[in-house]
């Protein structure tokens, strides 16, 4: 369908297995994205896209370890190993992944005093990406996600487009979790209560 995108979140290096923050089996849906891409009439990437000594790396909190939250002024932040340093070879997508169709790559989190997971907006869940306008301007109202995380960044999109009023569909067989102390299962409540479809 013509006014349909397929959003593509953040199949990158160091999100899959051998990575930074490895996601298990997060290469494991390339194929299945692959396939996805080649029939989808609008691609969009986003691509995590770190400066060194990020806010939310661990490495810059003394006495912290990964996967611990700490309070930022916009609110929790789960604190991660160094990952997706711009132009790092963990932050280039993964190898397999053909991404030549893509039409725009949303690069994130590239402020560095705020974390982003969400494909519209940084964590502060006001400062926007500008993927809203692009997909509206094109009249892209029907999205279609997979990608990493499940529990993580396809979450936080999937809800923000639905609150923005898109029609959202997250496609789970496509998409692999990090499920950080039970995020996963909510994380598929949290995308049910806001509208999204999961199939």
């Amino acid at each position: 369908m013509t006014d349909t995108a397929l959003i593509v979140i953040d199949v990158q290096s160091d999100f899959c297995p051998g990575g930074a923050l490895a996601v298990a089996g997060g290469d494991q849906i390339v194929p299945g994205v692959n396939a996805r891409m080649a029939e989808a009439a609008a691609i969009v990437l986003t691509q995590d896209w770190h400066p060194a000594g990020h806010s939310s790396f661990a490495s810059q909190h003394p006495g912290r370890a990964p996967m611990e939250v700490t309070r930022m002024p916009y609110g929790p932040q789960v604190l991660w190993p160094d990952h997706c340093v711009q132009g790092s070879p963990g932050a280039a997508f993964h190898p397999d992944l053909q991404i030549d169709r893509a039409e725009l790559i949303i690069r994130k989190g590239f402020r560095p005093a705020i974390d982003s997971y969400s494909a519209f907006f940084e964590n502060d869940h006001q400062t926007p990406t500008g993927l809203e306008g692009y997909l509206r301007t094109r009249g892209l109202m029907r999205l279609h996600m997979v990608g990493l995380a499940t529990d993580f960044c396809v979450k936080f999109s999937a809800v923000d487009a639905a609150k923005l009023g898109f029609e959202v569909t997250v496609e789970l067989e496509l998409c692999r979790g990090i499920d950080l102390d039970g995020s996963m299962a909510a994380a598929l409540d949290e995308m049910r209560a806001a509208g999204v479809a999961l199939v």
